[in-house]
């Protein structure tokens, strides 16, 4: 959870290539709206001029990084983004919505690259120092997954190059993450087609605004 001074609230959304986060972002977007909640939405890596620049390093395809450098470089951008934008908005009661987290590097540097848990953990501590308060987690077969991303048509990025089983450690480890903290995630099965998505989405966060806002 937030720290508890911060009257905002961060909410993040999470999933693999082809989980389709653009949709969902929008679906919490307007739920936010509705409900009256002064809100802002960032991405990740990014957020800021020095989160875009790590982004465009971390994303080059024709760039080679070890997983440590890829591990830190995520952090400089997250860091960056959480001083710059994420407390100041949280402080003057803004809410916060992200297009992925602290999460995606236990997710894609821990199960992917297989970096230790515990230097992620020693990382988010001392250079983000927050958590969100709900994290919406898209949950998409990795075959599925994939056969979305090609038919967008677009040049793979970096990690999108990977192959199949890395994608597969990183499913195992969001699930994982979920099955330990049920009470911040909400696992949405990605499988079905966006409306019906879009449609559990909703469902999760109207049931959790009212919880936390009785």
């Amino acid at each position: 959870m937030s720290d508890p001074v911060q009257s905002g609230r961060l909410i993040t959304v999470e999933g693999g290539e082809g989980a389709g986060k653009s949709t969902v972002l929008a679906v919490i977007e307007r739920g936010l709206s509705e409900a009256g909640i002064a809100f802002r939405t960032t991405r990740e890596p990014g957020g800021t001029a020095v989160g875009e620049a790590c982004r465009a390093i971390l994303l080059d395809s024709d760039r080679s990084l070890c997983a440590e450098s890829e591990l830190l470089l995520m952090f400089a951008s997250r860091a960056q983004l959480v001083r710059e934008h994420i407390q100041p908005a949280l402080a003057r009661g803004e809410w916060v919505l992200s297009d992925r987290f602290t999460d995606a590097s236990y997710a894609y540097q821990g199960g992917g690259r297989g970096l230790p848990a515990a230097r992620i953990a020693e990382l988010e501590r001392w250079a983000v120092g927050i958590r969100p308060d709900l994290t919406i987690l898209l949950d998409v077969g990795v075959d599925r997954g994939m056969a979305r991303m090609r038919s967008r048509g677009e040049p793979p990025d970096r990690i999108e190059q990977e192959q199949l089983t890395f994608f597969h450690r990183v499913r195992d480890a969001y699930l994982a993450r979920a099955q330990r903290e049920p009470g911040r995630f909400r696992v949405i099965d990605a499988n079905w087609p966006a409306e019906k998505v879009a449609e559990s989405v909703s469902t999760a966060l109207s049931h959790w605004l009212q919880s936390v806002r009785r």
